[in-house]
C-alpha cells in the first residue's frame, strides 16, 4: 500500500489544512500541493474534498477567505485561520494523540497477532 485510504484520513482533513494555515496565507492549489508534497505523496486530497472542508471550515468561523491578484494578474481565494481555527487546530493535535495511543494499542508492528484465546 502506497497512498492513505480518505476514509482513514476524512476526520483529520481540517487539521491537516488548518496546519498549513498556521504560519500564513495560503489558497488551494498551493495547499494541495503542500500535503502531497509533506506526505510524500501518500496522500493526494481531492480537490472536491479540500474545497469542501474550506466551505465546512469558513461556516465554522476556523478560517476566512479573501481574494487576492497573483503575479500573473490572476485572482486567487486565500484563506486564513482565525483564533477560533487555532483553538480547533490545538483541541483536534490533542484529539489526535488519544487516538494514536488507543488505536497502537490494535496494531501490531507485523500487522497480524494472533489474539490470546478465551479463557487465558
Amino acid at each position: 500500500m502506497n497512498t492513505i485510504s480518505s476514509d482513514v484520513i476524512r476526520g483529520y482533513n481540517d487539521t491537516i489544512i488548518l496546519y498549513l494555515l498556521l504560519d500564513r496565507p495560503s489558497y488551494g492549489y498551493e495547499i494541495s500541493r503542500m500535503i502531497r508534497t509533506l506526505s510524500d505523496e501518500k496522500y493526494v486530497i481531492k480537490e472536491t474534498t479540500l474545497y469542501s472542508a474550506f466551505t465546512r471550515m469558513e461556516k465554522n468561523g476556523y478560517i476566512t477567505s479573501f481574494s487576492r491578484s497573483a503575479e500573473n494578474g490572476k485572482r486567487r481565494t486565500y484563506y486564513s485561520i482565525t483564533d477560533t481555527g487555532r483553538a480547533y487546530y490545538k483541541e483536534k493535535c490533542e484529539e489526535w494523540n488519544l487516538t494514536k495511543e488507543v488505536i497502537e494499542r490494535f496494531i501490531s508492528p507485523g500487522g497480524m497477532r494472533a489474539l490470546p484465546k478465551a479463557g487465558n
